[in-house]
Order: C-alpha cells, then structure tokens, then sequence
C-alpha cells in the first residue's frame, strides 16, 4: 500500500502555501542572501529542505529553536547530530565564553586538552587521542595513518556507509558487484576502485572475502548504519569484523559520530567492541567545530615511531585550527558537564517514546513501514521490516514522500532531519515534545491513507 501520487501532489500543495503563509520574514531573508550565497544559504545542502524557501533561524535552547518569523519548533534534528547535547548548553557556553576572552587559537595546548582526552579514554577504552575540527578530518587522518603503518593503500567500506566527506566513502556496488562511484558523488579524485573495497553491511562471507585478499590497511565503519537509514548490526558481525581483521592485519576504524547516540561510549563501549581506534565528532564540542580520534597504544606508538619530527607538520594529517584552545575547552566542558553518562537513560526513554508513538500510527493505519531505534536516534522508514543492508535502505527511499512528512511537520513547528525520516533526542527534550511530534505524525499519516 503506497500512497495515491496525485493525493500526495495535492497534499504537497497545500502545505507549500501554508508554508509560504507563516514564513514571510524567512522569504524575505533568503532573497536578500541569493544574490550572494547559492540557494540563499551557506552551505549548498541545506536546499534540500522542505519548502518554496529554507527556515532561518533566530535562536534556540534546549530541544527548541525560534525561527526568523517568531514559530517555536521542537527540533527532533538537532544539527543531525551536531547539537545532541541540545542548543546552547550553559556549561559549554560559559567555558567556550570564557575561553574566547582568553585567546581562541594558539598552536600551543591548554589544559583543557588533557582533561578531554581523559574524558574520551575512560569512555571508549582506548589510551590515546588525537583532536580535529571534524569527523571527517579525523577519518582521514586515521586513514593515512593505517596506509603509513601498513604499507597499504586500500580501505574497506560498508555499502552506503557515511562517513562525512571523505573520498574512499562515496563508493557503492553497482548491481553486478562492482565498486563504482556512489550516486551523487562530486569530483571524485580516481575511480573509487582504485582506493576502496566495499561489502554489504552483514554480509560475513563477503567481509571475509575481501580482508583475505591481504591488500587492506584499515577497515572504517559505522557500527551501525545510520545515514541511510538506521541499519542495525547481526549478532556475529562485530565477532566476524575482529577476527577477520586480526587474521589480515588490517586495523579497525569504528566511526561513532552518529551512534554515540548508544551511550556515553558509542556502540564501542556499550557492546564491548574493540576497534584499533575510534572516531567521534559533531556534538562533543557543545555546538562548535570540534572531533577527536583515538587510537590504542599499540596503533598510537606504530604511527609515532613512523613519523620523523622535522616532516610532522607535512604529512597530512592536522590543521592549523585543529585542537585549538575554544574547541578544547568546548569538549571538555561539554563531556565533564553535558552529555553525562547520566543523561543517556532520559534521551533513550524519550526515544523509546518516539518509537513507540510512530509504531501506533503505523498499526493503526495499517501501513506497511517500519520504525528502527538505536539508543537516543530513531527512525522510520517506507518498507515493512527493517532493513539488513544499506542496498535495502535505499531502495525504500521515496524522496517525494518523504519531502511531504517533513514538511508536513515543519508547518506543525516540528524539524527531522532532511535527509531521512531521523529524530534525535538531547537531555532538553521532554515527553511533551515527543508528544507534538507523534501527533503531527498521525495527522499526517491519516491525510495520506483516510
């Protein structure tokens, strides 16, 4: 059962002019930034958004956000990730202030660095760390980190991974089994053959296949899938990605930029995983630009013996930002004081609640979806049961449907993220906001299939 394409269109319309109705401080700030910025927006993506313009914001606290027109929203999507410690978090706040009067960028480390790579280690297990301004430079650090200390230049990935912008990720297999450029990649260097192997996420035999080969310097993966839709990991996956790693020598990155949504230590810490490092980013910051990787003793010590002090700074990997004072005392800040071990409890019941609401719409009305949670994240999707790979994530995409649902709730003062049907919760959101949520969500159900 799929909704009627000339219902939706019409459904499509009327929340266009509704739309169009509430926002005209957001039109008329976006037409006086498109003769500047692409789109009227400063990054190029942010287009994607539901709407005739995009939603400018005025401010936000906790798990809402105030628009330009003076709507208050819950925000459900929170920066996908990059504000899950909720908006403007006072500790954070008030240390990155602090800081900022202080001096923001030195080159040289404050105290504030050691203390959050303390923090990171007692949560992950791993001893030592390294900071970025992203995750996606992370990754690419730990990527030429693994080529350095294996002598090899390949890099295995998950079949519609996502692991921010780094080029070895925007890989696919094509139906006949090929590596080939995922759909929508930009200016890609070399053919991603040259760089990548790619398996579907699950599939033991083909990860054995691949790592058998020997040609592999590091595995990078989500532990979970979570751009595609969330993809929850079979029982012997991780078993399987250690041993077959151990067995060639490859080392295991585990990316939980996204699914530190399972706890203060990721699906790394929850499920007793053991990558030979560990990438986090977006939130750890309180909001600014900051990311971090982590490396066991043993990688850490192969990569130091293998750099010479005089080239340290050439290599590749750093930035002359990275690390810097701000971004320090925003991770310390907001891992000492924000996202406490003792918040995930709350997020994860509030998630709970999301679920559970959207599983009763779907019963109710009989609609052959699914809803997927993983710790504080939960998501739907347009297919009946949940899928195992991503191949099978992206083939119940429907971009129109989707495009309504958002903006649907948009109009009712609810943000998911643009990408996919995601809610995220931080220690700000309540039951009450949940709530809003699964109300909008059963009128908009209910509009598609009376």
């Amino acid at each position: 059962m799929y909704p009627d394409r000339d219902r939706l269109r019409r459904l499509w319309d009327h929340e266009v002019d509704t739309f169009r109705i509430a926002r005209p401080e957001s039109e008329r700030l976006w037409r006086e930034a498109t003769p500047h910025l692409p789109d009227g927006v400063p990054m190029l993506w942010m287009a994607k958004w539901p709407g005739p313009w995009p939603v400018f914001v005025r401010g936000a606290i906790g798990a809402h956000f105030e628009c330009a027109d003076g709507i208050d929203h819950v925000d459900l999507c929170l920066g996908d990730t990059g504000a899950m410690c909720g908006h403007a978090p006072a500790a954070s706040v008030r240390a990155i202030s602090d800081q900022l009067a202080g001096g923001a960028t030195f080159m040289l480390p404050t105290a504030d660095a050691a203390e959050a790579a303390t923090l990171l280690a007692e949560r992950f297990g791993l001893s030592s760390w390294q900071f970025t301004l992203t995750a996606t430079d992370a990754n690419r650090s730990l990527i030429r980190f693994a080529r350095q200390v294996t002598g090899r230049h390949k890099i295995l990935v998950v079949d519609y991974c996502y692991h921010g912008s780094v080029d070895e990720a925007f890989a696919t297999l094509s139906p006949d089994g090929a590596v080939v450029e995922r759909r929508g990649t930009i200016g890609a260097p070399v053919p991603p053959a040259e760089t990548t192997v790619v398996v579907p996420f699950n599939d033991v035999p083909a990860l054995e296949r691949a790592l058998a080969v020997g040609d592999i310097a590091a595995v990078l993966i989500e532990p979970a899938l979570t751009n595609i839709g969330i993809v929850l990991p079979d029982p012997d996956w991780h078993d399987a990605m250690r041993e077959f790693c151990d067995s060639a020598g490859t080392l295991l990155i585990i990316d939980e930029t996204h699914t530190l949504c399972a706890g203060p230590g990721g699906m790394t810490a929850r499920d007793g995983l053991i990558p030979d490092a560990v990438v986090v980013g977006k939130t750890i910051g309180g909001g600014i630009p900051a990311a971090a990787y982590g490396m066991t003793e043993e990688f850490a010590a192969r990569v130091r013996n293998s750099l010479v002090l005089e080239d340290i700074d050439v290599g590749g990997v750093g930035g002359t930002l990275a690390g810097n004072a701000v971004s320090m005392a925003g991770v310390r800040a907001t891992l000492a004081e924000v996202l406490t071990p003792e918040v995930w409890p709350g997020m994860i019941a509030r998630a709970t609640e999301w679920t559970d609401g959207v599983q009763q719409v779907i019963d109710d009305y009989d609609v052959p979806w699914q809803v997927t949670q993983l710790g504080c994240r939960a998501e739907y999707s347009f297919r009946p049961t949940p899928p195992r790979d991503g191949r099978e994530a992206a083939d119940a995409d429907d971009f129109e449907l989707q495009q309504y649902l958002h903006l649907h709730a948009l109009n009712r003062g609810i943000l998911i993220t643009p990408f996919h049907n995601m809610a995220l919760m931080s220690p700000a959101t309540s039951t009450a906001d949940v709530a809003r949520h699964g109300e909008a969500f059963r009128e908009a159900v209910e509009s598609l299939f009376p």
